[in-house]
């Protein structure tokens, strides 16, 4: 499932804070994006630990890139494949948990360098799929599912 902090980018508050209409300033942010999913967020996680789903259900929260660790001239900041947070929940996994670091300013991995892949072979070990399946594109050629990535112990 996935759920938008928002109906359009077009002249809604959302989470791209490029700073330009059409697009949410960091005050929008602050103001009206971050409380709205802070609360949401927390309320969902609360709800599955409190019915004994936690771990059962899997809760990822995760954007298409990172934010760039400095303002830009719209006073927002823009996308930045380098380093990104991710949030986790549930799923039995071990809770209370950072995994790896960027530099002070959020420019680069620092400790525990992950990518993409091995949270996507963490959800995949969490919904028992193998993640070298392998299904034939167009021309017959195997094509795995996930290339590459390790579960995150």
């Amino acid at each position: 499932m996935t759920i938008n902090t928002f109906i359009t980018v077009f002249d809604e508050i959302s989470w791209d804070i490029h700073g330009s209409k059409p697009f949410t300033s960091i005050t929008g942010m602050k103001e009206k994006v971050v409380p709205m999913y802070d609360q949401g967020y927390s309320a969902l996680i609360e709800d599955l630990h409190q019915r004994g789903l936690d771990k059962k259900v899997l809760l990822v929260v995760w954007g298409e890139f990172g934010r760039t660790p400095k303002i830009n001239s719209n006073a927002g900041r823009d996308h930045w494949p380098d380093a990104m947070s991710v949030l986790v929940s549930g799923g039995g996994m071990a809770t209370g948990q950072v995994i790896g670091a960027t530099t002070r300013k959020g420019e680069e991995p620092v400790r525990r360098p992950l990518t993409p892949n091995d949270l996507w072979a963490s959800v995949y070990q969490h919904l028992g799929i193998n993640p070298e399946i392998a299904f034939p594109e167009y021309s017959g050629r195997p094509m795995p599912i996930l290339p590459f990535g390790d579960p995150i112990p």
